[in-house]
């Protein structure tokens, strides 16, 4: 009779006894502690009618186990291991606030990810450097951040400036370079440092037309753009005399990036330079841009676009987003934009204050709304005061039943099936002969 096949094998167990595959950080992780904050009420959907209660201890302890699990993975010798090990830590940095354990870690953190910018692929060093922000994130503006800075800051400008370095490598450590500075850094020399670094990347652009190889262009593009919005952001915390040297600098260059083949690149160029007649105006009320007609021209060429080789959805994209500069550049205006979360609105309603919130919500993505909540360093930012706090009482009145929802849901969808309807019946109309 044969003998049964031994379970959990030595062979999947790495040094030290740690299991080599560990299960990545999933929503359902996610999900356990963010109920138990004032977040978990922005989704009704996110309570359970008559479920049993969380045992919050228990469960924040099992998360910490699994974090440091993938803590120690991150010095595996499998660069794939490495590289989920930063996936998985990103996916809980950005879905939660784990300042205490995080504070007790970083050096080793820090450690870690030196160690996978410099010795990983282009996967694996992308990972790192969007862990590196996470933890900047999570830490906010203090003496720790900049400790983290200091050892991170001179990497991340080698790898930008490192021509062998492969392209993703280079956009993704900009990125990085432009957000932690903004998080940590009191110094207005390494402000300024960082900043001529990301210049000397996008300025690059500049010369495209000049340039006999535009496969080579057209492949930096992605580097050339992040390493434009980073230097923006950064210039949204310049001082008033540097924003007006920059603004000479760079805004009668820009308008040659609008040419660009790239999309992406367009719509970077257009709010750069909305940012930047923003600016501007604060500086001096009575700012005069000489080439205002030409601009203006080409802002409302591609805010009218309709070239047949241009896929629908990009023309979409960039009509809407150019719509809003033109107004910008010729009518001083933003169109105001409300973001909610939980019982909390803020309004975005300039350039500035939007270049900061989607650089933010690129890195946090669906974790955003949650840091808006309970992130310290950026409430700060937006200038949203301290956390609100709900006790239990308060999530419990908030809570919908399903039923309800089942009615609201209804009802909105015959809303809308009846005013399509109407819609439908006065296109039917234009179409009649008399």
């Amino acid at each position: 009779m044969p003998k049964p096949k031994k379970r959990g094998s030595n062979h999947q167990r790495g040094a030290g006894g740690q299991p080599r595959n560990v299960q990545p950080f999933s929503d359902e992780d996610a999900s356990i502690e963010t109920m138990s904050h004032c977040s978990g009420f922005s989704d009704p959907a996110s309570f359970t009618e008559d479920g049993p209660e969380v045992d919050e201890e228990a469960t924040q302890e099992d998360l910490e186990y699994k974090l440091k699990g993938f803590i120690d993975l991150t010095l595996d010798k499998s660069a794939k291991t490495r590289q989920a090990a930063l996936e998985s830590l990103k996916s809980a940095f950005s879905s939660k606030i784990l300042y205490e354990f995080i504070m007790e870690r970083r050096m080793t953190l820090t450690d870690s990810i030196e160690r996978c910018i410099k010795k990983g692929k282009s996967d694996e060093q992308c990972a790192a450097a969007g862990l590196a922000c996470l933890l900047c994130v999570q830490m906010g503006s203090g003496i720790e951040s900049e400790e983290i800075f200091k050892t991170l800051g001179p990497l991340l400008k080698k790898i930008v400036c490192d021509g062998t370095a492969s392209i993703q490598a280079r956009q993704a450590c900009a990125t990085c370079l432009g957000i932690c500075c903004f998080i940590v850094t009191d110094d207005i020399t390494e402000l300024y440092s960082t900043m001529e670094c990301l210049e000397n990347i996008f300025t690059k652009a500049y010369q495209r037309d000049r340039d006999t190889n535009g496969v080579s262009s057209t492949h930096n593009n992605v580097l050339h753009i992040s390493a434009l919005l980073a230097w923006t952001l950064l210039l949204t915390i310049c001082p008033m005399n540097e924003v007006k040297k920059k603004i000479e600098m760079h805004l009668h260059k820009l308008p040659s990036l609008l040419s660009c083949d790239d999309l992406n690149m367009r719509i970077a160029a257009g709010e750069t330079l909305a940012l930047l007649f923003e600016l501007a105006r604060e500086t001096d009320a009575d700012f005069f841009y000489e080439d205002m007609e030409l601009l203006t021209e080409k802002l409302r060429a591609l805010a009218t676009d309709g070239n047949k080789h241009r896929a629908k959805v990009d023309k979409r994209k960039q009509r809407s987003v150019f719509r809003d500069v033109l107004r910008a550049v010729e009518e001083r205006d933003f169109p105001t934009e409300m973001v909610k979360f939980g019982p909390e609105r803020m309004y975005i309603d300039c350039w500035v204050k939007k270049q900061t919130y989607d650089t933010f919500k690129e890195i946090l993505g669906s974790g955003m709304q949650y840091h808006l909540q309970s992130n310290d360093f950026l409430r700060n930012v937006f200038e949203l005061g301290p956390p609100v706090m709900l006790d239990a009482a308060a999530l419990k009145t908030m809570k919908i039943s399903r039923f309800e929802r089942h009615l609201y849901n209804s009802a909105a969808f015959k809303a809308r099936t009846k005013a399509r309807s109407k819609c439908r019946d006065k296109r039917a109309d234009v179409g009649e002969f008399f």
